[in-house]
């Protein structure tokens, strides 16, 4: 599938070990991503050292954060696609070739967004927990959007659509849903897809503890609070249904 060239965007910080299993697996994609992209959000172990000896390009980004990390990575991309993965994920070999075809099946598509399961729980819990803790998180934000979210450990998203949304993102405040904040970005305007085969394996260790749970649950509403006050759920239906 020749044309659209696809820069995946990976941000890290003190991950280098799970960064070496997500490149090993985008060394074998079907179709060869054009860049990998690792931004190195203040590493003090060997992050930036295996990114190169995977032949990724680093680029440094000292604001300590993913929403600066993943906006700075998104900035540098220079393909016509910018993929995401974190550094836990493990995308099958053929996560970028799925990207690719749906982009140029549809070129009216903004942005596509995918699924996972936990690799490091219990293998009779994987499928249950997994699909519970994704699908709550899909239904609740699209409520909460008026169209489909995205999840920062599977997507991509057009350049043109970052270039067109890059202001409207929180860049500087650590503690706000980089990915959800996205989506609000990008709008019910524009259309992001939800590829249940655009699957990757993904960690649980952001949700062991009850601090982390908490965190995150923070995260979730802070998010929220920011972008419902430049457009509350309901002007979003209202924009969403009028399309």
């Amino acid at each position: 599938m020749p044309g659209l060239t696809v820069s995946v965007v990976i941000p890290v910080r003190d991950d280098a070990i799970a960064l070496a299993a997500c490149l090993e697996r985008l060394r074998r994609q079907t179709v060869p991503p054009w860049e990998v992209l690792i931004v190195d959000n203040g590493s003090t172990d060997g992050t930036a050292a295996v990114a190169a000896a995977w032949g990724a390009r680093v680029v440094e980004e000292a604001r300590i954060g993913i929403p600066s990390a993943a906006a700075t990575g998104y900035d540098s991309a220079r393909g016509d696609v910018i993929a995401r993965l974190d550094a836990d994920s493990r995308p099958d070999e053929r996560w970028v070739e799925r990207i690719v075809a749906s982009m140029t099946a549809d070129p009216g598509l903004d942005a596509v967004t995918g699924s996972g399961q936990f690799f490091d729980l219990p293998v009779v819990l994987r499928a249950g927990v997994s699909g519970a803790y994704l699908g709550a998180y899909y239904v609740l934000a699209h409520l909460a959007l008026g169209h489909t979210a995205l999840w920062g450990s599977s997507m991509a998203v057009r350049r043109q659509a970052w270039l067109a949304v890059r202001s409207r993102v929180s860049r500087d405040d650590s503690e706000v849903h980089d990915d959800l904040d996205l989506a609000f970005a990008l709008g019910p305007g524009r259309r992001i897809r939800f590829d249940p085969m655009l699957r990757v394996g993904v960690s649980a260790r952001s949700l062991r503890g009850h601090a982390q749970r908490v965190r995150r649950f923070d995260r979730a509403c802070r998010t929220l609070r920011l972008n419902w006050r430049v457009a509350p759920p309901w002007d979003r239906w209202r924009a969403r249904l009028a399309r």
